[in-house]
């Protein structure tokens, strides 16, 4: 086995909006999608759990409340009942991460997490005692296949 900590969370559990942008909004009380979008009427809401790759992307119902503790998106609606690609759905997964680091999650056992974007770019890591290091990072995504 290994060391294992963990943290209790002071706060409650939230509703996670995360906008094309990168911006995310917070709900700590019941909002149906409809409040939602009239206050945001050029996206559309969905379910992060219904989202795979090379699958149409659909609206959640604008009678249904966002749950506590699930995560959505907010997307332009030019993306709605299109087929999300491998590139897109990664490029949404980098966003939340960025947006639930800075979001102000301050559990102490929790290690920072670096968000690298575009190509080539140089950027410097903290690698272990063993000081700084700096040099060219590239992405390297792929799907897995099942």
């Amino acid at each position: 086995m290994g060391i294992c900590s963990s943290c209790e969370s002071s706060s409650a559990v939230t509703a996670k909006l995360i906008f094309d942008d990168g911006r995310l909004q917070e709900f700590s009380y019941p909002v149906k999608v409809s409040y939602v979008l009239q206050k945001n009427p050029t996206f559309f809401i969905c379910n992060s759990d219904e989202m795979d790759f090379d699958v149409v992307v659909s609206a959640v119902s604008h009678d249904e409340m966002l749950q506590p503790g699930q995560l959505y998106f907010a997307l332009p609606l030019s993306r709605l009942k299109r087929r999300l690609k491998a590139e897109e759905m990664a490029a949404l997964a980098v966003k939340a991460s960025s947006a639930l680091t800075k979001s102000g999650d301050k559990c102490p056992c929790r290690r920072k997490i670096l968000v690298f974007s575009g190509e080539n770019d140089l950027k410097t890591a903290h690698v272990g005692n063993a000081g700084i290091r700096t040099g060219k990072l590239t992405r390297n995504l792929s799907a897995i296949p099942e």
